[in-house]
């Protein structure tokens, strides 16, 4: 088999063994966050950055929830590392956004954070942040969900099917699990471009 016959094959699997109900979870969060009048902060680091990023315009213009990313201010973004460490830097973006107990913060990440390996400790900060605040989490994360799934209120882990492909699958997989809730009917107020040129 060919290694695009595998990667080809690992992806239909991880299609098969994701969750429809947790996913319908994640929509009814999302649609009570947009309903009380709070706003979205995505939050990913290096390739769940750039997904971050992606999907808070989809969030805006497709579902009208108000929706933001830290990391799109690559200004602030660096002086905070800069000035404060990047172990705080997305919990005190928050803090400086005011987050309340209407908002809700979405996780991008492979491994969710653990402060014990050091992978992502600004991602656990800024967990730690929300539970306080009262605000919602909602993760879409890859492994065993690291901090993520442990505070989270609706986690979709992406299955692992294949050790050595765990980053790739799961920075995938968060693109098509947030396309598919600003798709779902309970949250999409605006056609897309294409679908409304038939």
């Amino acid at each position: 088999m060919s290694y695009s016959e595998q990667h080809l094959r690992e992806t239909a699997e991880i299609v098969s063994r994701l969750d429809p109900v947790l996913c319908e979870k994640a929509v009814e969060l999302l649609a009570a966050v947009r309903e009380r009048g709070g706003r979205l902060f995505i939050l990913g680091v290096g390739g769940s950055a750039a997904n971050a990023s992606h999907a808070v315009n989809d969030f805006r213009k497709i579902a009208g929830l108000e929706c933001y990313a830290p990391t799109d201010n690559v200004s602030e973004l660096t002086a905070r590392t800069n000035d404060e460490g990047w172990n705080t830097v997305f919990a005190e973006w928050l803090n400086g956004s005011r987050l309340n107990g209407k908002d809700a913060l979405l996780i991008l990440s492979v491994g969710g954070g653990d402060l014990e390996k050091n992978v992502s400790p600004n991602l656990v900060a800024a967990l730690k942040l929300a539970k306080e605040r009262g605000a919602s989490v909602l993760g879409i994360v890859g492994r065993d969900g690291g901090y993520t799934a442990q505070v989270a209120d609706v986690v979709i882990i992406i299955p692992t099917v294949n050790p050595n492909n765990v980053t790739p699958h799961s920075e995938a997989f968060q693109a098509v699990v947030w396309h598919l809730l600003v798709s779902h009917p309970k949250l999409k107020v605006a056609q897309t471009k294409w679908e409304s040129t038939k």
